[in-house]
C-alpha cells in the first residue's frame, strides 16, 4: 500500500471519524481510500480515543460487522501490516511505537477473521502470516498492559487474538501448532514485567482453540511437566525480584488453565498434568 502524501492530520482524523461514529455523517461520503489510509497512518496514535475507539473501532465495524471492505482492500492492509508496521520500532526499548504495532496485531486479527468466514487469502500469504507473527512474538519486549496517559498497549494479548484467528484458518496447516504453542508457552516465562492485566487468559484462547482442532493434548502435557525443572533454572540466573516475577507469572497462567478445565470431562486427564505441575510450583 503506497500512503498518499496528503494525508488526514491527527485531528482531521479524528473529527471525521467521530461524526461517522455519531451518524453525522455517512461512510459512503468520504474518499475512502484516503480515509483508511490516515487511520493506517495513525493506527499507533497516542491519542487513545482516537486509536482504540475511532480507528480501531472503525474497521472493527467496517471488517467484522458490515463486511463493507472489497477482499482486494483487506488483502493490501493485511500486506502492509505484516511487512511494515507489526515490528514497527521492534529493536526499540519502551518507545511509543508499541502502540503501532499492537494495535497493528488487532487490524491482523479483524482481517483474519473475515477471511475465516469469506476464503480471499491465498494458502502462501496463511503461512507467511504465521512465519511474520512468531517472529514479531519472538521479538517483542515491550509487554506492557496499560500504559498511564496513553493506554493500552497490551502487545501479550493482542497478539493471541491475532494467533487465535490465525490458529482457526483452514489453510493453516496442522503441524504449526506445536511451534505456535509453544511460542505462546515463552511468553509466559517472563521475569521483567507482571502479567496483571488477564495476558494469562487472552494466552489461553487460541491455545484452547488449537486443542478444539487438532493439537495433540500431549504437546501441552509435556510444557507442563518441563515447566518446574525450567523455573528451578531460572532461579539459578535471576535476582530475586525477577524470579518473583517469573514464577508470578507462571503461577497465574496455570491457575487460569487449572479453572478453564475444571469439571470439562473432555479435559479431565490434562487438568490432572495441570493439577501435577500446579502442586509443584
Amino acid at each position: 500500500m503506497i500512503l498518499n502524501k496528503n494525508l488526514l492530520k491527527e485531528n482531521e482524523l479524528k473529527k471525521i471519524l467521530t461524526d461517522i461514529n455519531s451518524g453525522n455523517k455517512m461512510w459512503q461520503q468520504e474518499d475512502q481510500t484516503h480515509l483508511i489510509q490516515s487511520m493506517m497512518l495513525h493506527i499507533g496514535s497516542l491519542d487513545s480515543e482516537l486509536r482504540d475507539d475511532l480507528i480501531y473501532g472503525s474497521f472493527y465495524e467496517l471488517i467484522r460487522e458490515k463486511n463493507f471492505l472489497e477482499h482486494s482492500l483487506l488483502t493490501e492492509l493485511f500486506e502492509e501490516c505484516l511487512n511494515n508496521l507489526l515490528c514497527k520500532g521492534i529493536t526499540e526499548s519502551e518507545s511509543d511505537l508499541v502502540f503501532t504495532r499492537t494495535f497493528t496485531s488487532l487490524l491482523i486479527a479483524l482481517i483474519l477473521f473475515r477471511e475465516n468466514e469469506d476464503d480471499f487469502l491465498s494458502e502462501h500469504k496463511i503461512n507467511d502470516c504465521k512465519d511474520q507473527l512468531l517472529a514479531y512474538l519472538s521479538a517483542e519486549t515491550d509487554v506492557r498492559g496499560y500504559v498511564p496517559v496513553k493506554g493500552w498497549a497490551h502487545s501479550v494479548a493482542h497478539m493471541a487474538d491475532a494467533m487465535n484467528e490465525l490458529v482457526k484458518n483452514p489453510k493453516l496447516n496442522k503441524t504449526s501448532y506445536i511451534e505456535i504453542v509453544s511460542a505462546l508457552w515463552n511468553t509466559v516465562l517472563q521475569e521483567n514485567y507482571a502479567f496483571i492485566h488477564n495476558e494469562d487468559e487472552r494466552i489461553l484462547v487460541p491455545i484452547f482453540t488449537m486443542l478444539e482442532h487438532g493439537l495433540e493434548e500431549q504437546e501441552i502435557t509435556k510444557l507442563l511437566q518441563e515447566l518446574p525443572a525450567t523455573l528451578n533454572v531460572r532461579k539459578e540466573q535471576l535476582d530475586v525480584q525477577h524470579h518473583r516475577i517469573l514464577l508470578f507469572n507462571c503461577k497465574t497462567f496455570v491457575k487460569s488453565f487449572y479453572i478453564k478445565t475444571n469439571r470439562k470431562p473432555k479435559f479431565a486427564a490434562l487438568h490432572k498434568s495441570i493439577e501435577a505441575c500446579l502442586n509443584e510450583l
